[in-house]
């Protein structure tokens, strides 16, 4: 699976704490604070919807809105 080059790239909390890199090739990286692989796994995105499942089983998603991803409560920006 490819994504959108519209959505790839690294998304990063105003602090800089939470860190999501989306990968071309439908994987994720999310990097929190020090720990730069803190959570590792696949994701897809639908419309701006995005679902995401760890590799530990943990599932989550999110919502582009405006060029800003919401996820969790938090929102990341691309960097």
């Amino acid at each position: 699976m490819t994504v959108p080059a519209d959505f790839t790239g690294l998304w990063v909390t105003d602090d800089g704490h939470i860190r999501h890199r989306l990968l071309a090739n439908g994987r994720y990286v999310e990097a929190r604070g020090t720990r730069e692989r803190a959570y590792e796994g696949r994701y897809e995105i639908s419309g701006t919807h995005i679902e995401y499942w760890d590799d530990t089983g943990f599932t989550a998603d999110g919502d582009f809105v405006d060029g800003v991803l919401h996820h969790a409560g938090m929102v990341l920006r691309r960097r």
